[in-house]
């Protein structure tokens, strides 16, 4: 598994993104462009939210496995323990102007990937995404 550490700070997203698409080389548009949304919306939540005011770090794992097919990553921070998943689905039904803020992108994360699992473990947020290819 290939591994990225850097700040976990919005400049660095594209950096992030050049690392993700990298590990997918020969994988179709569509599939690359869906996977650089959930890594954005992920990535963008930690560098905001995890460290609160103050600076930190994020791992970001990628593996393609040739043999099932599956696509994991793995994004790992020692920020403010916080489990995405844990928040219910926002209601799509409802009229715009009756939805709160927020949870649109952790939605679409879970729609899109076919696996996510949250474990806090050893001081250390762990968000593991799978993808069928």
């Amino acid at each position: 598994m290939n591994t990225l550490e850097t700040e976990a700070k919005i400049e660095n997203l594209d950096t992030v993104n050049d690392f993700i698409a990298d590990n997918l080389m020969g994988c179709p548009m569509k599939l690359l462009m869906q996977i650089d949304l959930v890594v954005e919306e992920i990535f963008v939540n930690i560098a905001n939210y995890a460290y609160g005011d103050k600076n930190g770090k994020v791992w970001i794992s990628c593996e393609l496995d040739s043999e099932t097919n599956m696509l994991t990553i793995v994004f790992e921070d020692k920020g403010i323990p916080f489990d995405p998943l844990s928040k219910d689905d926002p209601d799509i039904t409802a009229p715009i102007e009756e939805r709160p803020i927020g949870g649109l992108g952790i939605f679409i994360t879970k729609k899109l990937m076919d696996e996510a699992t949250y474990k806090n473990e050893k001081g250390k947020n762990i968000l593991k995404l799978v993808k069928k290819l």
